[in-house]
C-alpha cells in the first residue's frame, strides 16, 4: 500500500520506518531536510523537502494513487488542515491526525478527523498506574475512551457469579475469563475462582467503579 508521513520528527521518523518493514511503499515529507535525518539507516522509502501546505507538494508525494496519510507534525493546526485536505478535497481513504494539546481535539475531531492525542492517552494511562497499579489494560481504542483491561478476582469474590459482580455496574462488559491457562467467553452465570484473570471491556470511570467493587466483600 502506499502511504504518505507529513512530518519527520521522532513519532514520523519511527512510524514511517514501521510502515516500510511492513512492506509498503512509504513517502515522508516534511520542510526541513535535516529532519530525514531520524529515518532509519534502514529505510528505504521517498523523502520529499517542501511545504506540505504549498502548492503541487502533496501532488508530488503522490497523494492522488495514496491509500491514507498521517500528518504527525508538531503543529495541531496544520495536522488538521493537512488531514482536512487529504480526505475533503484528495479523498484518500485513511487520513489519521495527530494532537498534542487536548484543548484542541475536540475542534479537529469536528471536522470528522480521526485523531491521535499522545497527551491525552499518556497522562490517562500514567494517572491509572498510578492510582490503581494492579490493573493491567490491554488494549486501547480510539484515544483511551475505551479500554481494555485484566483484573485479578481477589479472594473475596471468589465462588460468586460475574453477573453479582457487575450488576450495579452499566459501563462494564465481559471480554473473556482465563482461568489455569485456559480462556473461555464468559456469561454472566460464570463462577469465579480467586486468581481468575477477567478481562473487562469498559471506561476510566467504569475501571474505578469495578476496582471500587472488587476491594468489597461479595454478599453472601
Amino acid at each position: 500500500m502506499n502511504f504518505i508521513v507529513v512530518g519527520c520528527g521522532r513519532v514520523g521518523a519511527e512510524l514511517s520506518y514501521r510502515l516500510f518493514k511492513s512492506g509498503h511503499q512509504i513517502i515522508v515529507v516534511d520542510s526541513n531536510r535535516e529532519s530525514f535525518n531520524r529515518l532509519h539507516p534502514d529505510f528505504r522509502g521517498r523523502t520529499l523537502e517542501g511545504d506540505c501546505l504549498a502548492e503541487n507538494v502533496l501532488d508530488r508525494a503522490g497523494i492522488t494513487e495514496a491509500n491514507g496519510l498521517a500528518s504527525v507534525t508538531n503543529s495541531d493546526t496544520l495536522n488538521a488542515v493537512v488531514a482536512h485536505t487529504a480526505r475533503s478535497f484528495y479523498k484518500v481513504p485513511v487520513v489519521v491526525a495527530r494532537n498534542y494539546d487536548p484543548t484542541l481535539r475536540v475542534v479537529i475531531e469536528s471536522f470528522g478527523l480521526q485523531t491521535v492525542s499522545s497527551t491525552f492517552w499518556g497522562a490517562q494511562r500514567v494517572e491509572e498506574l498510578l492510582i490503581n497499579p494492579s490493573q493491567r489494560m490491554i488494549y486501547s481504542a480510539g484515544n483511551g475512551e475505551v479500554e481494555v483491561y485484566e483484573i485479578i478476582i481477589p479472594e473475596t469474590w471468589s465462588g460468586s457469579t460475574l453477573g453479582k459482580l457487575l450488576e450495579p455496574l452499566k459501563q462494564c462488559f465481559p471480554v473473556a475469563v482465563s482461568r489455569a491457562g485456559r480462556s473461555a467467553l464468559p456469561e454472566l452465570g460464570t463462577v469465579l475462582q480467586s486468581g481468575d484473570a477477567l478481562n473487562i471491556s469498559t471506561t476510566y470511570d467504569g475501571i474505578g467503579a469495578l476496582t471500587a467493587r472488587l476491594s468489597e466483600k461479595a454478599e453472601a
